[in-house]
């Protein structure tokens, strides 16, 4: 499929349901990407009588981050587009790597969408994007559901993401900018091979048609398998919990300890997601560490990003902490 104003207009209109005189945001980082569905999306939105706002994000990884963040709102600014700059607080910034800086990106995205009653964010990313998560997912040792890549339509902190790009290739996305003149600038961490998907990225550049297209196989098989593992786990919840409320929830301990730890893992990010409604921060070895300490009889009380879990006579009992 060509990458074109109909085809995006199309696409939107088949796959999603909007409200009368839509509002919506999009996050803009400058790139050849972003800039293109900001295009597409600007032109969208005034045919559907809407309101466009694009959110730049100030993620403070380098010293220049606020001067980019700067550039990208003043070229906005030069085409009538409204934006915002939304700075992520040094506190949040510690470990400076990529994927802090992602949920960080988001966190910052879906809190500014529900704030302002938005209920679509769209994202510019894109099938060469979708490729690169795989494998970077892969190396990381995610989980099966984890394998799926990035969704084309995901909902995260109560906001629906849209990410209309994921079928076309960054060459498309190129060849569209360049025949509707659309300008866009080069963010300097897509050629630091210190961060691990620039290097990925180098990688698929180099790689034949042909494995690219049986990665994207793999990727496949991963979606066609995806509903049964989901069932599973669905399984294993419902017939577990002993007792659920508003904030507080207990799980078997007995057959908790008989699950294989990957499978805890994602128990724990369900009940995780069931208090909160996401599960962006989560990190693997502080879940992986609670399960080590259930299965070796050592837990008293644990943490886990604000979920108090504690062992009881028969049970893990499971606590959103409240502000």
């Amino acid at each position: 499929m060509i990458l074109n104003q109909i085809n995006f207009t199309k696409a939107l209109s088949v796959n999603h349901k909007f409200e009368k005189n839509p509002s919506v945001a999009i996050g803009v980082s400058g790139g050849p990407d972003s800039m293109a569905l900001l295009y597409l999306l600007n032109n969208w939105i005034k045919k559907n009588n809407g309101n466009l706002v694009a959110l730049i994000v100030d993620h403070k990884l380098r010293k220049e981050s606020s001067l980019e963040a700067k550039t990208i709102y003043n070229l906005l600014n030069q085409k009538n587009i409204s934006s915002k700059i939304l700075t992520v607080k040094k506190s949040n910034v510690t470990k400076k790597n990529m994927s802090q800086a992602r949920t960080n990106r988001y966190k910052v995205l879906t809190n500014y969408c529900i704030k302002n009653d938005i209920l679509h964010l769209f994202i510019g990313h894109h099938k060469d994007d979708y490729i690169e998560t795989f494998i970077n997912r892969k190396i990381s040792g995610s989980d099966f559901e984890g394998l799926q890549s990035i969704n084309k339509n995901t909902v995260m902190n109560k906001v629906h993401i849209l990410r209309p790009l994921i079928v076309f290739s960054k060459k498309q996305i190129y060849k569209f900018n360049k025949n509707n003149k659309v300008s866009f600038i080069q963010d300097p961490s897509n050629s630091n091979f210190k961060y691990t998907r620039p290097v990925i990225r180098n990688y698929l550049e180099k790689i034949k048609i042909s494995d690219k297209k049986e990665i994207l196989n793999e990727i496949k098989l991963v979606k066609k398998y995806l509903p049964s593992y989901k069932q599973m786990v669905a399984e294993i919840l419902l017939k577990n919990v002993i007792l659920i409320e508003k904030n507080k929830l207990h799980f078997d301990l007995k057959n908790f300890k008989k699950l294989h730890k990957l499978i805890a893992e994602k128990v724990i990010k369900k009940i995780y997601y069931f208090f909160f409604g996401t599960n962006l921060g989560l990190r693997s070895n502080n879940i992986q560490k609670f399960v080590n300490l259930v299965k070796e009889d050592a837990l008293t009380l644990y943490n886990i990003k604000g979920m108090i879990i504690k062992k009881e006579a028969n049970s893990l009992m499971f606590l959103q902490k409240l502000d």
